[in-house]
C-alpha cells in the first residue's frame, strides 16, 4: 500500500519512500544472501550473489538521489514563493510577525504565572 511520500521527480516519474523502503528491504536480503553465501562457498555463487546486492545498492543509491534532487527543488520552490510573497507585502508580513511574537509572548508569560 503506498500511502506515503508521494512526489514527482523532474522527469514526471513517481517517486516515493515506499518505493525506497522496498529497495531497500531488497538490498539487505541480497547482502544477508552474500554473507551467508560468503561463509558456505566460493566461487560462481558469491558472485552471482555480489551482483545482485550490487545492483541493488545502486537502484536504493538513485531511488534516494531521485527524491533528495525532487525535495530539494520543492525547498528551493517553497523558499522563493516566500521571498515573492515578502516582498509583495511587507507590512502584511511585519503585522503577522509582530502578531506572533505577541502571542508567543502572552503564552510564555502564562507559563510562568502558572509555575508561580
Amino acid at each position: 500500500m503506498e500511502t506515503t511520500g508521494r512526489i514527482t521527480n523532474a522527469d514526471g516519474e513517481r517517486v516515493n519512500t515506499d518505493k525506497l523502503v522496498a529497495d531497500l528491504n531488497v538490498l539487505t536480503a541480497d547482502v544477508a544472501q552474500l554473507r551467508r553465501a560468503a561463509a558456505r562457498e566460493a566461487g560462481q555463487s558469491i558472485a552471482r550473489v555480489r551482483a545482485k546486492a550490487e545492483e541493488s545498492l545502486k537502484a536504493a543509491g538513485v531511488r534516494a538521489a531521485e527524491m533528495q534532487e525532487v525535495a530539494m527543488a520543492k525547498t528551493r520552490a517553497a523558499g522563493q514563493a516566500a521571498d515573492e510573497y515578502v516582498r509583495a507585502n511587507p507590512w502584511q508580513v511585519a503585522a503577522i510577525a509582530g502578531a506572533a511574537g505577541l502571542l508567543l509572548g502572552l503564552l510564555i508569560s502564562g507559563s510562568r504565572d502558572a509555575e508561580s
